[in-house]
């Protein structure tokens, strides 16, 4: 999916964020529209009359709530890609986003360019963890290394970035062999970055071998 064309659910309960979170969002210049929704059942009203390339989230909603909204989302389009908002940081509610599926958490308060760099990560398929989530998310992954040793928290098209990486090819040579664009490249080459919590690619790849994650000897 080309990252130049994002159609974006935004949900949010609270009009003066709602407000702030389109004016902020509308700096993005890959975003093509913006949709908005006040609670969790207008939300999937929307998504069930047009398609939508990302739907922006915010859990502490009024009605069915933010959580049930996700799981219906995600029941019904499970490739929707899903940005969480939250001014929560509650371990347990992170794992059980995870859980249902989604590709991204962030606080409200993040800075504009990250908001947008987010944006830009989950609708091309790749996925964001803020600072707190990421850790959150390696508190997880270690208590279930004794019974899942070769869990990987990259999905499939950072893995294959990732294993290309290993040869030392540039964004262009990746993009030409993966058939996407060297900009998705970087969006997933940043991904991987902040998932590994590796300084550069060097590392990143230094991590995945560690962990036995790469085919690539």
């Amino acid at each position: 999916m080309p990252i130049s064309a994002i159609r974006l659910l935004l949900v949010e309960d609270d009009e003066l964020f709602r407000l702030g979170f389109r004016v902020r969002l509308q700096q993005n210049a890959d975003i093509e529209s913006i949709t908005e929704a006040e609670d969790g059942e207008i939300a999937l009203a929307l998504a069930h009359q047009m398609p939508f390339d990302l739907v922006l989230l915010d859990i502490g909603l009024p009605g069915i709530g933010g959580i049930e909204t996700c799981r219906q989302l995600k029941a019904s389009y499970p490739t929707l890609p899903i940005l969480i908002l939250t001014s929560r940081e509650d371990p347990e509610l992170l794992k059980r986003l995870i859980d249902l599926g989604i590709q991204g958490y962030c606080l409200k308060g993040i800075a504009t360019e990250n908001l947008i760099l987010a944006v830009r990560s989950v609708a091309a398929g790749a996925s964001w963890w803020d600072a707190t989530a990421t850790q959150t998310i390696r508190q997880i992954l270690a208590k279930t290394t004794a019974t899942e040793p070769d869990h990987n928290p990259l999905t499939q098209r950072e893995r294959e970035v990732l294993e290309l990486l290993t040869e030392s090819k540039t964004n262009p040579e990746i993009a030409q062999t993966l058939y996407i664009s060297a900009g998705t490249v970087r969006v997933h080459v940043h991904s991987i970055l902040h998932k590994l919590n590796a300084r550069d690619r060097i590392q990143a790849v230094l991590i995945a071998k560690q962990q036995g994650w790469l085919s690539t000897p």
